[in-house]
């Protein structure tokens, strides 16, 4: 007759008394561990994140204004956000100059007459085939470049001023606050050579003309075109040194 054996199956990770003596003499492996399960961790909250400036450097314009509800309970996180959109603004406002725009007659009263307070208007009169329309036009692009708080304006003379006679070409006007600063006819009121540097020194004479959104006085906006003046002076004086050395 077949021997039949009732095997006991214990609660997981439990053993018997006989198991235990068992393992006491060597006779069986050391009893595994009993299962636990890993404790529960809800998953990450991003709105129980603490905030700090990191935070709301990554926030967009829009998304700064919607969360000023968040922040009311921290005036720090709060004065900091508004900080930030003022930058912002402030970069947005530079960065919608930075060339030479070109207007017709119509536009004149509205983009330079009436632009910002805060902004300075520098409108070159001129005509196409004028080679020293053309001259200066080249330096008005690069101080543009240069100088994206300023506002640079082109217009043909004629639109701006019905007969304008071509010999007072190119023209330069400077405004502000709705009103005529300054007045160059001719490109000899920039030096007998136009270059950038020259007619910034020029422009900058007497009021904050060139702004380039960081400077914060007419005085450091001049040194700094001082500066770049004397450098191109002196590079240029060092490369026809070298220009006349290799001739030799």
């Amino acid at each position: 007759m077949a021997d039949y054996h009732f095997v006991y199956k214990d609660v997981e990770g439990a053993s018997t008394q006989w198991d235990d003596i068992q393992r006491k003499l060597g006779n069986l492996p050391p009893k595994p561990p009993a299962f636990k399960p890993d404790p529960f961790e809800p998953a990450p909250d991003p709105d129980s994140v603490p905030k700090d400036k990191s935070w709301i450097d990554e926030k967009t314009e829009e998304q700064l204004e919607e969360i000023e509800d968040d922040l009311d309970d921290d005036r720090f996180l709060e004065e900091y956000r508004k900080k930030r959109l003022a930058e912002m603004r402030e970069a947005v406002k530079i960065s919608k100059y930075g060339s030479v725009m070109p207007i017709s007659g119509s536009d004149f009263v509205r983009e330079v007459s009436q632009a910002p307070q805060d902004v300075w208007v520098v409108v070159i009169l001129y005509k196409e085939g004028f080679l020293e329309c053309g001259l200066l036009l080249q330096c008005l692009e690069e101080l543009a470049v240069k100088y994206p708080a300023t506002k640079f304006v082109k217009i043909i003379s004629t639109d701006c001023i019905p007969n304008y006679p071509d010999r007072n070409l190119p023209t330069l006007l400077v405004y502000n606050n709705g009103a005529v600063k300054a007045n160059y006819v001719g490109l000899h009121s920039f030096g007998h050579r136009c270059t950038p540097e020259g007619v910034a020194l020029v422009l900058c004479q007497s009021d904050p003309v060139l702004n380039d959104g960081q400077s914060g006085s007419n005085a450091s906006v001049l040194e700094g075109v001082r500066k770049r003046f004397i450098e191109k002076v002196v590079t240029e004086h060092e490369d026809h040194d070298d220009d006349g050395s290799s001739s030799d």
